[in-house]
């Protein structure tokens, strides 16, 4: 092996001077209110920024002093006349149309990271003044990197979150606290070397952070063949959307993590349409809500599956479990249905137990997510080796009760890494095989045949009692409406996906005759077992 480093970048921001991310991203995001009235949602907003900030910062490096391009000066990311100033040197009409020939000159350079990114795109921005004011005036008199590139990519994802927070553009589906997404990686400590994917990346949180952990614990060990592998495909992706692939190619690079001209380390593709064909050391995964496939029908072609479901959720921890290779450790945000849903989620959850070793649930708060009142968790196994003389693979379930007595809200009291200290610790309070864990207020263990004897091997297990519950001490008001709001906000969701789901039930059954038809109503007891 070479002893002669290559340099992986960090996650850590490089600021200019007088500069921080927080300006950054509000001198940004006040252009997109203005951007609301040409008819620009905020998502094409973030996804126009995606394009212009990456020739910015691409023209940035071709740029640096001599001194910081070691042995060579570094190669254009981007050809000469599609780069930034290119843009830069036109005005009006023709910048407008110069700016739509860069995206189509540089959507054709397929099977590239960069190409991707390009793709099909399209400029939103139609408005020559709009579009020269955000060249000219909020990006271009900005410096997004430092001399040694590590490139200001935490902007980039500020930008994405306060996209998420506004809930009508749909933004927040494809966002994961990133306090929860790094409390994650800090329990699985992802090693060099070791492969990782996520197989719902929406934008791409949890192979950054994955990333950003690796270099930051093991730096020293980054040699040329672990730095390699860390910037040619061992963190990967997939996501359904092509445009949040997009936006997920563009954070990865923004991060350091692959290289433009590079193979694309994200796939666009329905992740639960076939069998896998690479295998992972580590799976994060914070999968979407839902029934069934693109098509709406179970996934039936899935021979490698224990069970038939529509439940997409359900058919995530599946497929999951065939991604990882053997001592493969996986980490998945999970909503509370997971656990307790009979029928298909019952053999799913009895196979998991027995199979791997299902060691540490997470029972997290509402008010965490961009959509209210969603009660989720995140639940951690590992696909561990046939037991010698058979027997299960879990013998003991760890549930921390984060949810009970605990409030968060988006504005008033985000959720932030501190508060789930306690979690990670008592996480690794046990070893690496979790045998010496200590029992506490909110920490207990599950013995594997109390959970397997549960009807439907209920995995919705509680630790604590709300306080609330066992005394005359009441919330205050405004919590206890918030609360009352969510709990309505759930059984509205509910509702709502059950008339969907009966609406397509009834359309699948309705055959035409000549210029009639006839219809029946067909429901599965699927359907019901799922909400």
């Amino acid at each position: 092996m070479s002893s002669t480093p290559i340099r992986v970048n960090s996650a850590t921001p490089r600021r200019s001077a007088g500069e921080t991310t927080s300006t950054l991203v509000n001198r940004l995001w006040s252009y997109c209110e203005l951007l609301r009235h040409s008819g620009v949602s905020t998502l094409d907003y973030v996804e126009q920024l995606t394009y212009l900030l990456f020739l910015k910062m691409a023209d940035e490096r071709a740029n640096r002093p001599a001194r910081f391009r070691k042995n060579a000066p570094d190669q254009p990311l981007v050809p000469e006349g599609l780069d930034w100033p290119s843009l830069t040197s036109r005005s009006a009409e023709d910048l407008v149309d110069h700016y739509e020939h860069i995206l189509r000159e540089l959507g054709r350079k397929g099977g590239t990271m960069l190409g991707e990114v390009f793709t099909k795109a399209q400029n939103k921005i139609h408005e020559p003044a709009v579009l020269e004011r955000l060249v000219k005036d909020l990006i271009d008199p900005y410096t997004w990197t430092r001399e040694n590139q590590d490139l200001k990519g935490d902007a980039y994802e500020g930008l994405l979150q306060r996209g998420a927070e506004d809930r009508k553009t749909g933004a927040g589906q494809y966002f994961t606290p990133r306090a929860l997404i790094d409390a994650m990686v800090d329990c699985v400590q992802p090693q060099p070397r070791e492969w990782i994917t996520d197989p719902a990346c929406g934008t791409g949180g949890f192979l950054i952070a994955a990333h950003a952990h690796i270099v930051e614990h093991h730096e020293e060990r980054l040699y040329s063949d672990e730095a390699r592998q860390l910037q040619t495909g061992a963190i990967t992706g997939y996501e359904l959307v092509r445009e949040t692939a997009r936006l997920a190619l563009m954070n990865m690079l923004l991060h350091g993590i692959g290289t433009s001209e590079g193979h694309p380390l994200i796939t666009v593709q329905d992740s639960l349409a076939k069998s896998p064909h690479k295998f992972y050391d580590i799976v994060f995964a914070n999968p979407p809500f839902g029934v069934g496939s693109v098509t709406g029908e179970a996934y039936t072609a899935r021979n490698d599956f224990w069970t038939q479901t529509t439940n997409k959720q359900l058919n995530f921890v599946q497929h999951i479990h065939t991604l990882l290779k053997t001592n493969g450790r996986a980490a998945l945000v999970l909503p509370d249905n997971v656990l307790f849903e009979g029928g298909a989620g019952a053999e799913i959850r009895r196979r998991l137990l027995d199979l791997t070793n299902v060691h540490t649930l997470l029972r997290l708060p509402t008010g965490i997510f961009y959509a209210n009142g969603v009660k989720a968790n995140v639940l951690f196994f590992d696909k561990v080796p046939p037991r010698a003389g058979g027997g299960p693979a879990t013998k003991r379930l760890w549930v921390y009760d984060f949810r009970t007595d605990q409030r968060f809200t988006l504005k008033q009291r985000a959720l932030r890494r501190e508060h789930l200290d306690d979690f990670v610790a008592a996480f690794h309070s046990g070893g690496t095989d979790h045998s010496a864990r200590k029992p506490s207020e909110r920490f207990r263990s599950y013995e594997y045949d109390e959970l397997i004897a549960r009807d439907k091997v209920n995995l919705d297990l509680t630790v604590l009692q709300s306080a609330s519950a066992s005394s005359a001490v009441l919330a205050p008001p405004d919590v206890i409406a918030q609360e009352i709001v969510d709990e309505l906000e759930i059984a509205l969701a509910e509702f709502t996906a059950v008339a969907q789901a009966l609406k397509k039930a009834t359309s699948t059954s309705f055959t035409a005759t000549g210029s009639g038809a006839t219809s029946t109503t067909s429901t599965t007891d699927e359907t019901d077992q799922e909400r």
